[in-house]
């Protein structure tokens, strides 16, 4: 089960990054260079990220480029979108086409997100998002001993190295 879930999530990825590669090149037509020089940068740490299966850092570094490159993408929008009015008859077309693959591909990139950060917790990635107060745990079980003459019986019950107490206690 395990298995078929990995192949499904990779082909997933594979899926939106090959989408990606075509919406970004129809996008091109109304777009900066710098729309192409982002998306394209972002999808070749993806295809790393695919190629080098035991990688947790290609995924994460492939994950916050896809998280960057919607902020940028909404940014570029933002600026060029009104440069549609100076086109003429037959660009505004083009622009039309442009502007939809690149609003489509907007759209698929939280999809993939979602897919990178599953690929990521797959292979060993904890990066949890909290937004609460951080907590102090008075947990000391994980902890080791670096004192030699303690031995394991000692240390659990006595983690601070106190004297004992010789008195039996009471009974009442």
């Amino acid at each position: 089960m395990a298995c078929t879930l990995r192949w499904v999530f990779q082909m997933c990825l594979c899926v939106c990054v090959c989408v990606c590669v075509c919406v970004s090149r129809g996008c091109m037509a109304w777009l900066p260079t710098s729309f192409a020089w982002g998306n394209f940068s972002v999808l070749a740490v993806g295809v790393w990220a695919i190629a080098h299966r035991d990688s947790i850092d290609a995924v994460l570094m492939f994950l916050i480029g896809m998280a960057v490159t919607i902020l940028t993408d909404i940014i570029h929008f933002g600026i060029y979108y009104s440069l549609s009015e100076l086109a003429s008859e037959k660009g505004r077309d083009v622009f039309r086409f442009s502007a939809g693959m690149a609003i489509l591909s907007l759209l698929l990139k939280p999809a993939s997100c979602f897919f990178v950060y599953q690929m990521y917790r797959e292979r060993g990635g904890d990066y949890n998002v909290n937004f609460g107060f951080p907590s102090m745990s008075r947990n000391r079980d994980a902890y080791q001993s670096i004192d030699p003459q303690q031995d394991a019986s000692t240390s659990v019950a006595n983690p601070f190295n106190q004297a004992q107490d010789t008195k039996a206690p009471r009974a009442y």
